[in-house]
């Protein structure tokens, strides 16, 4: 197999940018990145808050915006230069509903330029939480929640998760929770995890890393830093549409794609793949569980709604005959989550750099699908 696509989510508005994280708000694709403990480097470091009321102690109660619940988020896309170091968010508004009286603007597009590094000592640091697991973020400036605000129509807070910080992982994602055995509930998510370094922007070379005791650490990536799917398995997803009718890969929302796999949803039995930067070298991700999935497949991105016809049926599809992990039995699973293995002793001549056509090998196969558990997850 080969890479197909390293996508970047930059703005986890679900929580990610292939164009800033899609619920997180739609990707940035890639030629080549570098593989670290946390993910890609800038990805899902941004995600919006919705402001509710007044909490506790002065800080404002957040509410965490998923595509699945703001479809208003498709209408979100962006774009990366790693050269100056900063990104830029675009937001198109929707068309038209037929018949409705419309306010006519004097410009349906409005755009946001933001660093992919802020600077942190000038930012209000602000508990924020994600699927149960806590972190320390940094709240953006007025003007920048501002203009969010004005595209949504109701007062939202962006936020930034520094270098450093990280969310813990629950249930039995980590590598090493339960002993290793991923089939169970887990316990301990305690394991060794890289901490690595990185000068200048994507592509660049790791400088070092080194391996420590700590809780495996994520950033507003729901579950794991990596998640892996097939182009084999959405072909397959087309294949399920109306005539006419292609899957959105953007929608799956994963930062790596293969091509080349023997057939669709052989991934689900994999326990682990090597990226092959050259014969020598293998870059190992540890694949751990199954990723359930939820409405975010049918949002048509061009109207920011759930959508009509067969691009609103991706989930019902899949519902059909992808009911497959005994952990959430009721929803459909695409894809697996990995980690970083911290048993790669050389990340290679190009540093832990991989590219668009490098090779993967599958190095580990389960004999029965894994058993998702996440504490609180529905």
């Amino acid at each position: 197999m080969k890479i197909k696509q390293v996508p970047t989510h930059i703005l986890n508005s679900r929580s990610s940018i292939q164009r800033v994280r899609q619920e997180k708000l739609i990707r940035v694709p890639l030629s080549q990145t570098v593989l670290t403990s946390t993910g890609f480097p800038y990805d899902r470091r941004f995600m919006l808050f919705k402001i509710e009321k007044d909490g506790p102690q002065s800080q404002p109660e957040l509410m965490r915006m998923t595509v699945t619940y703001f479809a208003q988020m498709g209408l979100f896309t962006q774009e990366v230069d790693l050269s100056q170091g900063r990104f830029t968010v675009t937001y198109t508004a929707p068309p038209p509903v037929a018949g409705a009286e419309v306010e006519v603007q004097d410009d349906d597009h409005a755009t946001l330029e933001l660093p992919l590094e802020p600077d942190v000592g000038a930012l209000e640091e602000i508990d924020v939480s994600l699927h149960g697991s806590d972190a320390k973020a940094m709240k953006m400036g007025k003007a920048i929640n501002d203009w969010f605000s004005s595209c949504f129509g109701w007062e939202v807070m962006l936020v930034y998760l520094p270098q450093g910080n990280t969310r813990r992982v629950l249930g039995n994602l980590a590598p090493n929770s339960v002993n290793g055995d991923n089939n169970t509930k887990a316990g301990d998510t305690n394991q060794k995890s890289w901490l690595s370094t990185f000068r200048g922007y994507v592509p660049s070379i790791l400088q070092g890393s080194e391996a420590k005791e700590k809780n495996e650490g994520i950033t507003f990536a729901d579950c794991a830093p990596y998640l892996v799917v097939t182009q084999e398995s959405i072909d397959d997803v087309t294949g399920r549409l109306v005539e006419g009718v292609q899957a959105d890969v953007t929608k799956f929302r994963p930062n790596i794609v293969l091509k080349g796999a023997e057939s669709a949803y052989e991934e689900d039995y994999w326990g682990a793949i090597s990226i092959l930067p050259d014969p020598d070298h293998a870059m190992d991700i540890i694949l751990t569980q199954n990723c359930i999935r939820c409405r975010s497949l049918d949002i048509d991105y061009t109207t920011g709604t759930f959508g009509k016809g067969g691009e609103g049926t991706v989930l019902k599809k899949l519902m059909r005959d992808r009911r497959v992990d005994e952990g959430k039995k009721y929803s459909p699973v695409f894809g697996r989550y990995g980690f970083l293995s911290d048993k790669n002793n050389s990340l290679g001549p190009r540093g832990g750099t991989v590219m668009i056509g490098d090779e993967v090998r599958v190095s580990k196969r389960n004999e029965e699908r894994t058993r998702f558990y996440w504490p609180g997850l529905m």
